[in-house]
């Protein structure tokens, strides 16, 4: 995986500390349903096709061998060696040999033009195919195992039980493994820009697992595509805690920029563990998430949790299974809310419209619940049950002690299966959101320098490799080839009550240095002391649109900083242009 911006967001379970079970799992994985292993009621066993338990020890074998492979070829499994060929040849010959229908996709901009793995299983509405996928490179540093090998092997074994099941397929399912992932996404941007418009438009939805084994680890699903949709389902499932993370990204950003909608799904990485994270995941607080990424450590057996790599493995399990095959119930039902966001002032009331309707065989009693209320929230419906093809009417109603911010309230329909819809309430400040605009004064740097305070030189009418995105000045940090360290700064005030602060700017990095893997020049970017994403020469890109969620500064003043250093030798540019910090 190669960046890393882990910042925690609500929790979508509560965590009930037992080791998930890998000889079963939940029968359709029903939300709030029982934990994998336990016994399922009858009347929802006998309508629901159950995905089949993907086996940890089977996973563990892909695991070894990927060792094998970094052991036999200098240690690692870098795109363009012999560690990350051998890795393509093996994930070729076991799908190949299951079933699959597999594409070699030569990577012509990658490394040593190494080989993206697509892997299609036969069958299934080829206009609506889902894809799941991790990159099969590591690092040169090390073996790269838990950095993406635990993606890597815990998605082929989901690939070989899908097709030892060989289920009767509704939507299209296929596979990626990318190459050059570690050198920028490399692999994922090529297969992407390979696609037309109507193959892309096929794509439904992309789920990336990068890393999902860190030794000290938690649960994170970030993004509201149909893949993390079924991957909350199935967390709730065996209660165990998700969150999400403004993290961007791995290859699900190569998906997200071609129109794809996509998430990162993944167990952490260099960033540390919290207190609360501890009492949901457990753990140790204060260190990383995985305290051998990118490094040597990061090994097989000794850098995996087995208890999270089979849960994501069983997690990326329910998610193929049921997007894609043949799991209706006799008789099933949809539930939908309009609308689907509302926003209101602390001790006023929000109300949507529940929606239901029969999708196969007969009407059916939907009971209906909520989950994700904040303190001061509570969600009432009237009727509390429909028969399917009625409606009802939610009421959310908030206190005066309801804290301002934006929560995400899962709508529950229960009948012989459950189906769920998210609301979105956004909660306003006191007074509503009354400074709303953008709030830096000269973004583009095109009036002097006031009010940015800069090292000298940083703002100007930069040409070459500073040269600006649009008008005629930028800030130029760096790009000296010799030790040197440059700011850009401004301070700014945000209002409260607000629903949206949104910090953006287009950072270009332009570099001489030759590493594919150690950063020696960095720009790290901070919102107070709060870091918001270190970015280096390994990040080396065109400008790039880059933005953060400043909500948690509401009602402050707060120091927007820019901190470049450049090592000794070997230039690079970080050049920054149309700033923005957009509040309403």
């Amino acid at each position: 995986m190669r960046l890393r911006t882990v910042t925690a967001g609500p929790a979508l379970a509560v965590f009930a500390a037992a080791t998930l079970a890998l000889t079963a799992q939940p029968a359709a994985a029903a939300p709030g349903g029982a934990p994998s292993g336990s016994s399922t009621p009858a009347s929802s066993a006998a309508l629901l096709a159950a995905p089949p338990a993907v086996p940890l020890a089977n996973v563990q074998a892909h695991l070894q061998q990927l060792q094998n492979f970094a052991t036999s070829n200098g240690g690692n499994r870098a795109t363009g060696t012999g560690g990350h060929t051998a890795t393509t040849t093996y994930l070729q010959q076991k799908l190949q040999a299951a079933g699959y229908t597999v594409t070699m996709q030569t990577c012509t901009t990658c490394n040593g033009s190494a080989k993206n793995v697509i892997a299609d299983w036969p069958g299934g509405n080829t206009s609506n195919t889902y894809m799941i996928g991790g990159h099969s490179d590591g690092v040169s540093a090390g073996p790269g195992i838990n950095d993406d090998g635990s993606g890597t092997a815990s998605l082929l074994e989901v690939a070989l039980q899908l097709a030892a099941s060989n289920p009767t397929m509704t939507n299209h399912l296929r596979f990626g493994f990318w190459a050059g992932e570690e050198q920028g996404l490399i692999g994922s941007k090529f297969y992407i820009n390979s696609l037309t418009t109507a193959q892309k438009s096929a794509i439904k939805a992309y789920g990336s697992f990068d890393m999902v084994a860190s030794t000290n680890g938690g649960y994170f699903v970030t993004g509201t595509d149909a893949v993390a949709v079924k991957l909350r389902e199935y967390f709730t499932s065996i209660n165990v805690a998700t969150e999400t993370s403004t993290e961007c990204c791995s290859d699900d950003g190569s998906f997200r920029n071609g129109g794809i909608p996509a998430s990162l799904n993944f167990t952490g990485a260099s960033y540390t563990k919290t207190s609360a994270q501890v009492t949901k995941w457990g753990g140790t607080a204060g260190q990383p998430y995985d305290p051998c990424y990118h490094k040597a450590c990061d090994s097989y057996p000794s850098n995996i949790n087995t208890t999270s790599l089979g849960r994501w493995a069983n997690a990326e399990m329910y998610a193929a299974w049921t997007l894609t095959t043949s799991t209706s119930t006799a008789n099933d039902f949809s539930v939908s809310l309009s609308p689907s966001a509302g926003s209101v002032n602390p001790g006023s009331s929000a109300t949507a419209t529940v929606n239901t309707a029969t999708t196969s065989g007969s009407a059916q009693t939907v009971a209906l619940t909520s989950s994700g209320a904040p303190a001061g929230v509570s969600v009432s419906f009237s009727p509390a049950s429909v028969t399917s093809g009625g409606s009802s009417t939610m009421t959310v109603a908030t206190t005066t002690a309801a804290a301002a911010g934006s929560y995400t309230i899962t709508v529950t329909g229960t009948g012989s299966a459950s189906h769920s819809a998210s609301y979105t309430l956004t909660v306003n400040g006191t007074g509503g959101c009354t400074g709303a605009g953008q709030k830096l004064g000269n973004p583009g740097f095109e009036t002097a320098t006031t009010p940015w305070t800069a090292s000298t030189g940083v703002i100007g009418a930069n040409t070459g490799d500073g040269a600006p995105r649009t008008g005629t000045r930028s800030a130029w940090l760096n790009g000296n080839g010799s030790t040197n360290t440059e700011t850009l700064s401004q301070s700014v005030t945000l209002p409260t009550g607000c629903s949206s602060y949104t910090l953006s700017f287009y950072l270009k990095i332009i570099t001489t240095e030759t590493t594919t893997s150690v950063q020696y020049d960095k720009l790290t970017v901070k919102a107070g002391t709060t870091t918001l994403q270190v970015f280096s020469n390994l990040n080396a890109s065109a400008y790039t649109l880059r933005s953060y969620n400043l909500a948690a500064f509401a009602g402050q003043t707060v120091t927007l900083t820019f901190t470049g250093v450049e090592d000794s030798s070997l230039k690079t540019s970080f050049v920054i242009d149309d700033t923005a910090l957009n509040v309403s």
